[in-house]
């Protein structure tokens, strides 16, 4: 599963990034700063520079990524989703797996 968050800076997205390898929630993270986002919020449209992690997990780790996620992110309703990985290099795939077991 690829793992995408929306973060407010890159201190934030370098702490979650760390906690969630460090806890072999994910096998990794790449962190894209300096995102400009666009999004309603209570009924105004907003802009805002983000930065935006990308982690790869196994499926069984989605509740409690996202559990751990809420506990620290600064954001009231933080953006997490999954996006299932139909194929690819299998040793790649094997090792997602392997480290986060």
């Amino acid at each position: 599963m690829f793992l995408y968050i929306t973060c407010a800076n890159i201190k934030e997205a370098k702490k979650i990034s760390s906690i969630l390898v460090k806890k072999k929630l994910i096998a990794c993270a790449n962190i894209f700063n300096n995102i400009q986002s666009v999004f309603s919020w209570k009924n105004k449209v907003n802009f805002s520079k983000e930065v935006i992690i990308m982690g790869k997990t196994t499926k069984k780790r989605q509740a409690k990524i996202i559990s751990e996620v809420k506990k620290i992110h600064s954001y009231d309703m933080p953006c997490i989703v999954f996006f299932k990985i139909s194929s690819g290099n299998k040793e790649f795939l094997k090792w997602i797996s392997n480290s986060t077991r």
